[in-house]
């Protein structure tokens, strides 16, 4: 699959990524701008801009102007915003490809930040926070994020707090803006069926004079931990929802490949250890998956799962268990094997839109990772090894980088939970 890739005079740096037969066409805007680059008192305001972003620009007064003119061709369109960066894209018809690139430059470059539509979307965001509170299996997520990370940006909710998100105002989303959201930081991917010169061209007379000022540096994170850690809240209900996890690997660091695959003989499908073992052997709960997320100064890896409640330290002594045997003891070529690629045919079928793959190449230039085609990622898989895979185990299972977040009926949970939180 062939990219290229195109610094401007400004420095904004854009990347086409041509699918001549693919039918649809996707222009995303990313930016190095996300929660990390916060301080305690303006916490949440990356997410709070990204919602404002859809709410008028000078040629698109009202945010019903940019919602009708998107919906008039079928586009699907939205944005996002995580630790360490913000985006913005629309997909559609291929046809539609200049239409689609005026309107997300438009949001991205000229919005007005409307004062009338902050206070409205005060209240949006203050139940988002709540709805996601509402829902354990998504909230224990944030609570492992918080034990591992504690008061510092890394830790905190991207969303911010019901009080940070009612003391937003014009003036801090402005100088928010102007301090984050310059060239140098921004990129651009086009991913689909699209004239690539002409566009190219559109691209650089948009963002050309966009503003190129010197970028705010983000937040180091601090990595605090000697003993295993433990973070439940008690809440009503039908489940205990927990995260168990370890602290990992920076998201430039080559063993983050050989954790793909551990994963993958972990957490990845029906037929993975921990699958089969808590839920076709234990039948402890419906769901349970492991997985990694890596960042440019932290990482972790971690299992979820809700199961029922009086089985809550039976099911965590079972994935402790299954971290001992996958450090302890070198897995077979038959499951190694299976593991590679069940991860590269996985990444493949998740790269079949223009949308993923303007994700697949976005998200790493924006962390400025180096671009690696998925067929070089591919190879990479091919050749991890037994011995690496056990290299990796030994290196993240271990007492002193152990964490355990839950929500259930009882906190007493987790003290019970402590007493087996060993390697």
């Amino acid at each position: 699959m062939k990219f290229n890739k195109t610094i401007l005079s400004n420095g904004l740096r854009l990347i086409t990524v041509p699918m001549k037969d693919n039918p649809t066409v996707t222009v995303m805007v990313l930016v190095e701008a996300g929660s990390k680059y916060e301080s305690k008192d303006i916490s949440g305001i990356s997410h709070f801009l990204e919602h404002m972003y859809f709410k008028g620009t000078k040629k698109r007064p009202k945010s019903l102007d940019i919602a009708y003119e998107l919906d008039s061709i079928g586009a699907d369109y939205n944005a996002f915003t995580g630790q360490e960066f913000t985006g913005y894209f629309a997909k559609s018809d291929y046809r539609h490809s200049e239409k689609i690139l005026d309107v997300v430059s438009d949001i991205y470059l000229n919005q007005t930040l409307p004062e009338a539509e902050i206070e409205k979307e005060k209240g949006v965001i203050v139940e988002e926070i709540r709805m996601y509170q509402d829902l354990p299996q998504r909230h224990v997520q944030d609570l492992f994020t918080e034990l591992l990370y504690g008061d510092q940006p890394a830790g905190w909710n991207i969303a911010g707090t019901v009080e940070t998100v009612r003391a937003v105002n014009r003036e801090k989303l402005a100088d928010y803006r102007n301090r984050n959201y310059v060239s140098g930081a921004t990129v651009v991917v086009v991913a689909g069926n699209f004239d690539e010169k002409h566009l190219t061209s559109q691209i650089e007379a948009c963002f050309g004079d966009m503003n190129s000022g010197e970028k705010h540096r983000k937040t180091k994170v601090e990595e605090r931990q000697n003993t295993p850690a433990v973070f439940c809240r008690g809440k009503t209900t039908d489940q205990s929802h927990f995260v168990l996890g370890v602290r990992s690997f920076d998201i430039y660091d080559e063993r983050n490949t050989t954790l793909a695959v551990l994963s993958s003989v972990l957490g990845g499908g029906m037929s993975s250890r921990l699958f089969q073992k808590l839920r076709e052997e234990m039948g402890v709960g419906y769901y349970v998956r492991a997985g990694s997320d890596s960042f440019t100064d932290h990482g972790n890896f971690a299992v979820s799962a809700g199961v029922e409640h009086k089985r809550l330290v039976e099911s965590v002594e079972a994935v402790l268990e299954e971290f001992r045997k996958i450090r302890d003891k070198k897995i077979d070529d038959k499951e190694l094997r299976k593991a590679k690629d069940s991860l590269t045919g996985s990444m493949y079928l998740s790269l079949e839109s223009s949308d993923h793959i303007a994700d697949y190449y976005g998200f790493k230039e924006v962390l400025r990772k180096d671009l690696v085609s998925p067929k070089e990622r591919a190879e990479k898989i091919s050749g991890i090894t037994a011995e690496d895979i056990q290299a990796v185990a030994k290196d993240i299972f271990k007492d002193d980088r152990l964490n355990f977040a839950c929500i259930g009926p009882s906190e007493d949970g987790g003290e019970e939970v402590r007493k087996v939180l060993r390697l």
